[in-house]
């Protein structure tokens, strides 16, 4: 049996979720909410139970291995973003009825392969790289793509797919019409060949700022658990009803007092340049609380934030709590969210820690107990 030494919690508020896919979709057409990564640490089968409770029939997980592991938990579509990659997965996309993101040649034939041995049709959905330059097939491989379909008897083109490089930058709005404009011609060519695919361009950000985008479906990510994806920005507005979703706490262990030039923590990085009152958190880079955040972060506690002091150890953090009176062992401090209007929003800490929200919410949700 494991033993769990590991005194951070994650709370995961799912009715946040459910409340932002509700503000999304109000904002959109029909969405396909994106749920890799663990659902960026909020956990996979509870975020996705959540969100089809509210309607959502259609989810994007990363792998082939994650998409399995969800079909038995909801009824609708299953995209794996990534396509099957591995030997087996060709195999498990055939048999639990995945719908597989491909963006190689030699995915579809291995998929036709695949069908052909089990005497069933598949569905695909066909990846085009309009500007990420990761993953995807050229726009002006779309005769060739055309071609492979045609030879791949078993195959059903379902969806044509992109995505966005700048949405999320206002000063980058031009880059995002160029992407459009190269999808627009890859769904064409598509069309001129007798197919009738649906299509998806847009993520958070694009389904905010871009309803001209909107295709058949958006894809939305990083919003549905709250991150704001234009804070900070003009468009700050558009974002602006989004509930964090993760709250993740930490016990105090000690309250003591540093004197008026006393260091505290490893390298003496701080020395107190008056009289203070400390307070020790069971937290630290152990529990994926960056070490970056080190002098420079805060934490709630009673309702106040309280600035990082010194270094950040393997677990345990010190901060300032000499403006919070009756601060005990005991008393839970808030890494990210608690109570109040001073909780640690998602983009506040993401900025201490020099990161972005999503980093946040993968790293601590892997602190959570029922992944």
């Amino acid at each position: 049996m494991a033993i769990d030494y590991n005194l951070l919690r994650v709370g995961i508020e799912l009715r946040a979720i459910a409340d932002n896919y509700r503000l999304l979709r109000s904002k959109g057409t029909r969405l396909i909410p994106v749920i890799k990564a663990d659902a960026y640490g909020h956990g996979l089968v509870a975020v996705a139970r959540a969100l089809e409770s509210c309607g959502a029939d259609f989810f994007a997980v990363g792998t082939v291995e994650e998409a399995a592991r969800l079909c038995p938990s909801v009824s609708g579509t299953v995209l794996a973003l990534l396509g099957p990659q591995l030997s087996e997965d060709f195999q498990t996309v055939a048999e639990q009825g995945i719908l597989p993101l491909v963006s190689r040649m030699d995915q579809l034939a291995k998929l036709q392969e695949q069908a052909a041995f089990k005497d069933v049709r598949l569905p695909v959905a066909l990846k085009f790289d309009t500007g990420m330059a990761r993953l995807g097939f050229a726009p002006e491989e779309s005769p060739k793509v055309l071609e492979a379909l045609r030879q791949c008897d078993r195959l059903t083109l379902q969806w044509l797919i992109s995505h966005l490089a700048t949405a999320d930058d206002p000063n980058q709005a031009a880059f995002v019409q160029e992407q459009s404009g190269r999808f627009q011609e890859v769904h064409a060519a598509f069309k001129r060949a007798g197919h009738s695919p649906l299509s998806s361009l847009a993520n958070s950000a694009g389904l905010l700022a871009f309803p001209d985008l909107a295709w058949d479906r958006q894809r939305p990510g990083i919003a549905l658990y709250g991150a704001n994806p234009f804070h900070g920005t003009r468009l700050e507005h558009l974002g602006l009803g989004l509930k964090p979703a993760m709250k993740v706490q930490a016990p105090v262990v000690a309250v003591h007092p540093l004197r008026k030039g006393v260091s505290i923590s490893y390298g003496r990085t701080y020395v107190a340049d008056q009289d203070k009152t400390v307070a020790i958190v069971a937290a630290g880079y152990a529990d994926n609380y960056s070490r970056s955040l080190s002098n420079k972060g805060c934490m709630l506690v009673r309702g106040k934030r309280a600035s990082v002091l010194g270094r950040i150890c393997m677990q345990l953090t010190a901060v300032d709590v000499t403006d919070i009176p009756g601060v005990v062992p005991g008393d839970p401090a808030f890494l990210l969210g608690g109570e109040g209007d001073q909780s640690i929003r998602p983009e506040e800490l993401a900025a201490w820690w020099g990161t972005i929200p999503y980093e946040v919410f993968c790293l601590l949700g892997m602190n959570r107990r029922d992944a």
